[in-house]
């Protein structure tokens, strides 16, 4: 991931330059805390916590012990955390997919660390790219299907 961490770097110089970062994120496992990450390295960056599920409900999702550790120490360092309102009896994936959407509502450029497989839910980043390039936000894709496939 240390080559990702880099073009995720060398991207947000070309995005954020003159401005204030800003970061809104799920804090998914993977792509959106190394992206949250490398916004937070940055002097006077902000974080905005969308979550899918309440956080002890949603860290069900996470694999690890270590996953949760890192999700709680994100979390514990945004600006503002808020979780999506979603229908009674709603999925999961219903959840994920609001909460994707939702972040891209509020973002200027989705940062999309992708390997371009299809999602494998409903929320998944395929969708939430799709989603993006459909309202007309603008998408930057850091391609890692070559580090997938290796």
């Amino acid at each position: 991931m240390a080559g990702t961490s880099q073009r995720v770097d060398r991207l947000l110089d070309q995005v954020i330059e003159g401005r204030r970062p800003i970061i809104v994120s799920s804090l998914a496992e993977g792509a959106d805390r190394l992206v949250a990450d490398r916004v937070l390295v940055r002097s006077n960056a902000r974080l905005d916590v969308v979550l899918p599920l309440e956080p002890d409900d949603y860290e069900r999702d996470f694999a690890t012990p270590a996953s949760v550790a890192e999700f709680r120490s994100l979390l514990a360092r945004a600006d503002t955390v808020e979780t999506v309102d979603v229908p009674a009896g709603a999925t999961r994936e219903e959840a994920y997919e609001r909460a994707g959407h939702e972040v891209v509502a509020r973002c200027d450029v989705l940062i999309a660390v992708w390997d371009g497989a299809p999602s494998r839910g409903r929320g998944g980043a395929a969708e939430i790219i799709e989603h993006a390039r459909r309202i007309g936000r603008s998408v930057e894709v850091v391609d890692v299907s070559r580090e997938v496939a290796e």
